[in-house]
């Protein structure tokens, strides 16, 4: 089996809101983070997050954050591509404490945690069918304004 090719898709920027603490459940920790906008940029395609969507974070009992999103995309033409997004945040309490003063996130690299995702998404525009038949995945960090994901299509 060879290894995977990629080709970057997009830099995106996600525009935290709100989040919303529901608390200890029987899954873990659960939390909602509201998303209040964001851009994304690539070669095929760009534009920005429209304040619809959300991410319901569940911090597991080893400290892991499972990621489940979903958003919409307003490309630049105005077409509109639903994205949905999993994936996983292993980072120490102590770096998280850190990324949740806003006055340290700059002094905590990304490096120091593990944060990755993948995609899925469905577009209606005939441009952008050709999302409907790929999977890409990407890296993360977190920023002062919410999360920033370099995003890779798998071919």
């Amino acid at each position: 089996m060879s290894g995977l090719e990629t080709a970057h898709l997009f830099d995106l920027e996600f525009e935290l809101g709100e989040i919303n603490t529901v608390g200890n459940t029987p899954q873990g920790l659960r939390v909602i983070g509201n998303l209040a906008g964001g851009t994304f940029e690539g070669p095929r395609l760009r534009g920005r997050v429209l304040p619809s969507g959300g991410d319901w974070g569940l911090f597991r009992p080893d400290g892991t954050l499972s990621v489940d999103g979903r958003c919409c995309f307003e490309t630049h033409d105005g077409s509109l591509v639903y994205a949905i997004y999993a994936g996983r945040w292993k980072i120490s309490p102590e770096l998280l404490a850190r990324l949740g003063d806003p006055e340290q996130i700059g002094t905590v690299d990304p490096s120091e945690y593990y944060l990755r995702i993948h995609f899925d998404f469905e577009a209606a525009a005939e441009g952008y069918d050709w999302l409907n038949h790929i999977i890409a995945v990407g890296t993360g960090r977190r920023t002062a304004a919410g999360i920033a994901y370099s995003v890779h299509q798998i071919l």
